[in-house]
């Protein structure tokens, strides 16, 4: 009876064992597929790959998603939404931004520009975020199309002088490609753009004015429950 006891619970575990070790090779045989295919979308001419996140995205497990050891070396940079406007705080702001220092991942912030004081916009973006050693340049996220262009022009002028001017670092301009093109042609000249384009490229490697190109709003990673936007850079970026 004895032996049939330590036999059955050997086979038991045994089960069990061979259970696990599938489980974990189908896991790792998912992970690397979704790192091959996030490495493929990285076109010749950039160096780095990126995700920017909000609240949209919940609750990241970053230990998890950047940790991986098989996952480890694919996002090189992310960035993070901190404000909008002149009063929303996004809130998973100062949690990412918790977890990103903690880690040593190259990460920034962005501001979503609003229809309303430039000045109190700066300031209220200020408030939440502070340069850190090792920070991106701080992004202002023009997606907003209410404007006519005057004011627009106008009104990203304060606000861009007032974060660079208290900060030290200029700022990227995030934008759609319309509203770059339409825009944006003649104006902000000395400064670096983000452009999401998700129907076609656009062209980056001869514009020296564009260095980080969305591509994608609806990217996949292991472990992310919802989509997330996808970002190449020509910067190298460790």
């Amino acid at each position: 009876m004895y032996i049939q006891s330590v036999v059955a619970l050997f086979i038991i575990v045994a089960v069990i064992a061979g259970y696990l070790y599938v489980r974990n090779k189908i896991r790792e045989a998912r992970i690397e597929v979704a790192k091959e295919k996030v490495i493929r979308t990285i076109p010749y001419g950039f160096s780095s790959f990126g995700i920017d996140i909000s609240h949209h995205q919940g609750e990241i497990d970053w230990e998890k998603l950047m940790k991986s050891e098989h996952y480890d070396t694919v996002i090189h940079f992310v960035y993070c939404k901190a404000t909008e406007g002149t009063d929303f705080l996004d809130t998973k702001w100062y949690q990412n931004r918790k977890e990103l220092r903690r880690l040593k991942i190259p990460h920034g912030a962005y501001h979503y520009f609003r229809n309303s004081d430039p000045i109190l916009q700066a300031e209220h973006f200020l408030r939440h975020w502070s340069k850190r050693d090792g920070d991106l340049p701080p992004v202002l996220d023009v997606e907003y199309e209410c404007f006519d262009n005057p004011d627009l022009h106008k009104n990203m002028d304060i606000w861009l002088n007032i974060v660079e001017y208290e900060t030290g670092m200029r700022p990227v301009i995030y934008t759609s490609l319309h509203m770059y093109e339409t825009k944006f042609p003649e104006h902000f000249k000395d400064y670096k753009f983000w452009i999401a384009a998700y129907s076609r490229q656009p062209d980056c490697l001869d514009d020296e004015r564009i260095i980080h190109w969305q591509f994608t709003d609806r990217g996949e990673l292991p472990r992310m429950k919802r989509r997330v936007d996808m970002n190449v850079s020509k910067i190298l970026i460790q």
